[in-house]
């Protein structure tokens, strides 16, 4: 008599029998630019005892166990190695990816494509091919394992992200001829992770480092890009110091702004070729929705309600009386306040204060009170000021009082440092929107003075070790009093003049929202010129976001966690020591 087994232990056993499922992706004799020198395996199975090349010649996909039932959301991520096109060897990588996608309810497809280069093509080519393939298996079988076809995106590592980049940009280009019925189904992705992507300018897509680090007159992005209209929302990750240039991430992040395409750029100082951080990914896919529904939002003030940890308090003016420069008298009195925690965990001090297009300035507002709160959690010293506002008359720029104010506050929170016991030579100021072109000012310009000594307080530096740059205003040239009507992306567009760039211009961390009308590529064109300048900086923008991204944000978004991105650059570069 043979025994039956019950319709859910069937299930039970189909589900086992897909966990790890490895399919070859080309039909037996189908596939293209076949060569006899590559193979399909990542590394940790290519360099074991016993390995037979001849039983490794086609790419595959690996289908990994399934999320748990209850956290599945639909969604499937294609993990795709590096090598430089001459292995796949991510190994540890692909395991993290998988795990932490897994866990978030997504099914994960390891994607294994032909190495090493082929010969007497483009050293991408034959990984092109399979990629497209590859997601066309994906696509098509993605009904049948309870995926939703159009939410594929893929996560990618140096030349698996030039790969990536490909798949991203130009689906609507066919890297093959059809073989088959997969063939007829669509090869775009919806969304795209990009680290470290290797070979983008042109002085490197022969497949070498960038030769000319990714910018000059003679460089730019590489052609194989075709940016589609199926090119799909990214966000690109990379190291500063990268020797695969990290140009490339600004020229891809400068085309999809330029097309309308949601996207985040991460770049990270002092890092070379790397993937790095993963979890500003997972922001970008939960507020892009890839995940189901965003969270409401929270106002940051709420979350940062109350007095804060214990801290010592005073208030003090800025100026002698009657010794203010270019005094008007419809313009607010100046004043700092010192915020010493009673934990002191750092002798470094952070001058912060707000926006407002410099017609105002509050240093109780969602833009200081909350970060001065948080440093001061963390053990750090703040100091925040109110600068003079509105705009000064008389044929003066509008930034005019607000720096001579800026540098005062500077020197005498530098003199007054030792007695405080707090180190001198480590004060970084922060500023938002009118505050961040501020921050851009202290930062960039402290040897040009702003207005004639006035005491033996002038006689002090008021150079900084540090800026914080929270979307930044009247960066570039076509918003220089108002919103960049233009987006900030056009080859022609200017910084502001008055950024004097010089020999003390100290790093920055730059966060600012993607769909800002102060253009995001304000902190882009910064961040690039402080490259080419050798200084190292930070960047961060947020998909969809817009200006004062931070007063109301969702949990678990780039918005809602956008202060550790402050501390983890104060910590990357020891200012917070």
């Amino acid at each position: 008599m043979k025994r039956l087994f019950p319709l859910s232990a069937f299930l039970l056993l189909s589900f086992c029998l897909m966990a790890g499922e490895r399919q070859t992706i080309w039909p037996k004799g189908r596939m293209p630019h076949r060569q006899d020198h590559q193979i399909a395996a990542m590394t940790d199975e290519s360099e074991s005892p016993g390995f037979k090349a001849d039983k490794h010649r086609v790419a595959y996909i690996e289908w990994y166990d399934a999320p748990a039932e209850e956290k599945r959301n639909g969604g499937c991520m294609i993990l795709i190695s590096g090598g430089s096109y001459e292995c796949c060897c991510d190994v540890g990588l692909v395991k993290q990816w998988n795990e932490r996608f897994t866990e978030l309810g997504f099914q994960c497809v390891n994607f294994v494509y032909r190495t090493p280069r082929p010969v007497g093509l483009p050293i991408y080519q034959t990984a092109w091919e399979d990629g497209q393939r590859a997601v066309r298996m994906v696509r098509s079988q993605a009904e049948k394992r309870g995926l939703d076809p159009e939410r594929i995106g893929v996560i990618s590592m140096s030349a698996g992200s030039h790969l990536g980049l490909l798949l991203a940009t130009s689906s609507q280009t066919q890297a093959y001829e059809r073989v088959d019925k997969v063939d007829d189904v669509p090869c775009h992705i919806n969304w795209a992770i990009i680290n470290a992507p290797a070979y983008g300018t042109t002085d490197a897509d022969k497949g070498t480092p960038a030769l000319r680090q990714g910018y000059g007159s003679d460089v730019s992005l590489s052609e194989v890009f075709r940016f589609d209209e199926k090119t799909c929302p990214m966000s690109l990750h990379h190291g500063g110091a990268d020797i695969y240039a990290p140009q490339t991430s600004t020229l891809v992040y400068r085309r999809l702004r330029s097309m309308g395409i949601p996207a985040e750029l991460h770049l990270y100082s002092d890092k070379g070729h790397g993937a790095f951080g993963l979890e500003r990914g997972v922001e970008f896919m939960r507020q892009m929705g890839y995940m189901g529904q965003i969270p409401e939002e929270v106002p940051l003030m709420e979350r940062y309600s109350g007095e804060g940890c214990p801290v010592s308090y005073a208030k003090e003016t800025i100026w002698p009386e009657g010794r203010i420069p270019d005094l008007q008298a419809e313009q607010c009195v100046p004043y700092i306040e010192w915020y010493i925690p009673d934990n002191l965990t750092t002798r470094s001090i952070q001058i912060v204060y707000s926006g407002g297009a410099y017609d105002r300035n509050d240093p109780d507002g969602f833009e200081v009170a909350p970060i001065r709160k948080y440093l001061n959690e963390k053990g750090m010293t703040v100091v925040t000021l109110k600068y003079r506002t509105p705009r000064p008359a008389g044929g003066l720029a509008k930034h005019t009082a607000a720096w001579q104010d800026l540098q005062r506050a500077i020197r005498i929170v530098r003199s007054q440092a030792e007695s405080r016991g707090l180190d001198p030579d480590n004060i970084g100021i922060m500023g938002s929107s009118a505050g961040g072109h501020l921050t851009l000012m202290g930062v960039t310009s402290s040897r040009h003075r702003s207005y004639w000594p006035v005491d033996e307080t002038d006689k002090v530096s008021c150079k900084v070790q540090w800026g914080v740059g929270i979307y930044p205003a009247y960066v570039l040239s076509d918003g220089f009093d108002g919103e960049n009507s233009r987006g900030g992306n056009p080859d022609d567009e200017i910084l502001a003049p008055e950024f004097s760039f010089d020999l003390d211009t100290a790093p920055m961390v730059f966060i600012h929202g993607d769909a800002d009308g102060y253009s995001a590529m304000g902190s882009v064109r910064v961040w690039e010129k402080m490259l080419m300048m050798g200084i190292q900086s930070d960047l961060h923008t947020l998909a969809t976001r817009h200006h004062c991204f931070q007063r109301s944000s969702s949990e678990g978004t780039g918005s809602y966690t956008h202060m550790d991105r402050i501390w983890e650059f104060l910590t990357s570069k020891g200012f917070n020591k």
